[in-house]
């Protein structure tokens, strides 16, 4: 198909159809996360597309379960018949190498470059669809759900930095190593979202992740356990990142930072005042973190 435009016609393809999508979830990283969006700057640009196309992906899955769909007007069947759609939607396009979902497609041509199959992708979608059915997990529900919706995307983007030349990944143990930082580091990130977003999965949508965690329970050795035990995977997680080739190592170290940052900010305020507020790093705090990490300057956990 040829498309006309006012200096004749113009050829589209696979390549353009692919990199619309690429350029259409790249969006989606500047709008949700900041965050992210200011460690990702530091990947190279391919490699900074390929992430961002897995975290579209993420975040649209997460928008069907947290409320948009519901604020769209579907009741609860609905929305899990939209989750479906979409996990299915995904899959069938990992198969073909295409969808008319353009977020869809953006994250099959990841997929298929980087060798992320079902075996990443199925686990994620279940801990989405937990979402709609646990409102109060217990902790072998929640080891399965934080595995599912923070684990498996670390392993997705590490697939992505495999293919950088300094990763180290030569052996097994190199590449055993690289997968152990990269589940402790999204289990990490996916903890001090729980505990920073208590308020709102309490009194919004309903959900209490944390054991203890609720109103009712919540204080300060119940806080102090869980900051503990989200610094320990934080530890944990260094030894890969510093694996990783330098422009990924600078990319997830700046993340693990930024991370590392939150879980002191909200280890310095009571327990009570989690269930009250959200806890955030101002900007100037960001941008020096940013700065010491392009010097080669950060905290070791």
């Amino acid at each position: 198909m040829r498309v006309c435009s006012r200096h004749g016609l113009s050829p589209t393809g696979l390549d353009l159809y692919t990199r619309t999508a690429v350029a259409a979830a790249g969006q989606v990283i500047g709008q949700y996360s900041t965050s992210f969006a200011m460690a990702c700057r530091m990947l190279p640009r391919d490699t900074r597309a390929d992430i961002a196309s897995i975290y579209a992906l993420v975040r649209v899955a997460d928008e069907v379960v947290d409320g948009t769909a519901g604020a769209a007007g579907l009741n609860p069947t609905p929305v899990r018949r939209a989750l479906d759609e979409l996990e299915a939607e995904v899959e069938r396009a990992m198969s073909t190498g295409f969808s008319t979902n353009l977020v869809a497609h953006a994250f099959a041509d990841v997929a298929r470059r980087h060798g992320i199959d079902t075996e990443l992708t199925a686990p994620f979608f279940a801990s989405m669809r937990a979402d709609l059915d646990v409102t109060e997990h217990d902790r072998e529900s929640l080891q399965d759900y934080i595995y599912g919706s923070a684990e498996v995307v670390g392993l997705m983007c590490l697939q992505v930095f495999f293919a950088l030349p300094g990763t180290r990944a030569d052996t097994k143990g190199e590449r055993n190593l690289l997968g152990e930082s990269a589940r402790r580091l999204g289990a990490a990130f996916q903890k001090v979202n729980f505990l920073r977003d208590l308020a709102t999965d309490q009194r919004q949508l309903g959900r209490t992740y944390l054991p203890g965690s609720d109103q009712e329970q919540m204080d300060k050795a119940t806080k102090d356990s869980l900051v503990t035990d989200l610094r320990a995977d934080l530890d944990a997680a260094l030894p890969g990142i510093n694996a990783l080739d330098r422009r990924a190592r600078r990319a997830v170290m700046l993340a693990h930072q930024l991370f590392y940052e939150l879980a002191e900010r909200i280890d310095s305020v009571a327990a009570e005042q989690l269930v009250q507020e959200r806890i955030s790093v101002p900007g100037v705090v960001k941008a020096r973190l940013a700065v010491q990490v392009l010097a080669g300057q950060w905290r070791n956990v």
